[in-house]
């Protein structure tokens, strides 16, 4: 279930034009008299009408004060003020106008939020978390994380994947120390979970486990959670520890917990030396990821 909120403009191929290339939204669904936007998981439309519609604010929201500053260099002509924090609503925003004098906001929370992203904003933003605030996960939260897990696809439909979750900070210590720096960040976050397969209910226990370690991290994310991906612990030691049946199938060990930090809160520049000093290339562009035959 969705939503829509149109306005009524006297200017509708030049407002369009304003909240895509300016903006950065996108057209969903041109009806010729009335153009339906999307931006984020917003959908906002503008018909055509003898009088426009200016009352009340539109505002977008972002994920970073990083990008609320980028989009204030984009429009700054537009703009009313430099961004700045309101301590009363615990945000960094600014204002502005759009071309038709409609008010318009730009903001990012300086708290956390519940869950929001759009299908294509979680696969396109959800990053490894290495570091993580000292605060326990509720026990509600962690049901809503493994609920959207149940609906990992499996070989046929063998539903051969489970979650083995611990806190035990001894545990925590040892599962840390197997691999060294690869395995550190496990004793950073309040919790570690072993994405297993049950390697009698299927016969590509690797692809099922897999699929599930993946689900695994695109729900934490969802949900606010970090996690990171740690690899090459198919061991007896790690299966010991964690009470898993030898014959069972480990895909990884991932840490889960509130991120210490922003993973997007970074200029590209500042991602690029992130990325060259780690030796690290840069993402391939889409057309050399795929090739029709």
């Amino acid at each position: 279930m969705s939503g829509i909120v149109f306005y009524k403009t006297e200017k509708l191929q030049e407002i369009v034009h304003f909240y895509t290339n300016r903006i950065g939204s996108e057209v969903w669904l041109d009806q010729g008299k009335c153009v339906i936007l999307k931006h984020g998981n917003m959908l906002f439309g503008f018909c055509e009408g003898e009088k426009a519609d200016i009352d009340g604010i539109l505002t977008f929201f972002y994920r970073t004060t990083t990008e609320v500053d980028a989009i204030y260099r984009r429009i700054e002509k537009d703009a009313e003020h430099s961004p700045r924090k309101n301590e009363r609503f615990h945000i960094y925003h600014f204002f502005g106008l759009d071309p038709e004098g409609r008010k318009i906001e730009f903001q990012t929370f300086l708290h956390r939020l519940k869950e929001y992203w759009s299908g294509e904003q979680l696969l396109l933003y959800r990053r490894s978390i290495r570091e993580f605030v000292a605060e326990d996960i509720s026990e509600e939260l962690l049901l809503k994380v493994f609920e959207v897990c149940r609906f990992a696809p499996t070989s046929r439909n063998s539903q051969s994947y489970y979650y083995v979750v611990t806190k035990d900070l001894k545990k925590k210590a040892i599962l840390a120390d197997i691999r060294q720096q690869a395995s550190k960040p496990l004793a950073a976050a309040p919790y570690v979970v072993a994405v297993c397969v049950d390697s009698q209910k299927t016969k590509r226990a690797e692809q099922d486990c897999c699929i599930a370690g993946y689900h695994l991290l695109l729900a934490a994310a969802q949900f606010g959670l970090g996690t990171c991906w740690i690899t090459d612990m198919n061991r007896e030691e790690v299966k010991r520890i964690l009470e898993i049946p030898v014959a069972d199938h480990i895909a990884c060990l991932t840490p889960l917990g509130y991120p210490a930090y922003d993973s997007l809160d970074s200029s590209e520049e500042e991602l690029r030396q992130v990325s060259r000093a780690m030796m690290l290339p840069p993402r391939r562009k889409v057309k050399e990821i795929f090739r029709f035959v």
